[in-house]
């Protein structure tokens, strides 16, 4: 299956962006720091469907390899 650079890039970008915020949340929670946690937090709940729907669209680009097993047979 083939993927684009461009897809690949967009997904590892946003999984490294869910890993900083969750940090960033954490670090801010240990200071009591509780409105940036609460902002970290939604930010790291509303990159995680981007990430999903990025990982679909990239899964969707490239063949299945069932269906290219078929066609050697």
């Amino acid at each position: 299956m083939k993927r684009s650079y461009l897809g690949v890039i967009a997904l590892c970008t946003t999984l490294l962006l869910n890993i900083v915020f969750m940090q960033l949340a954490v670090h801010q929670y240990f200071y009591e720091n509780y409105a940036a946690t609460l902002i970290y937090t939604v930010l790291n709940i509303m990159l995680f469907p981007l990430a999903v729907i990025i990982y679909k669209r990239e899964k969707n680009k490239g063949g299945s390899q069932s269906d290219e097993k078929r066609n050697v047979s």
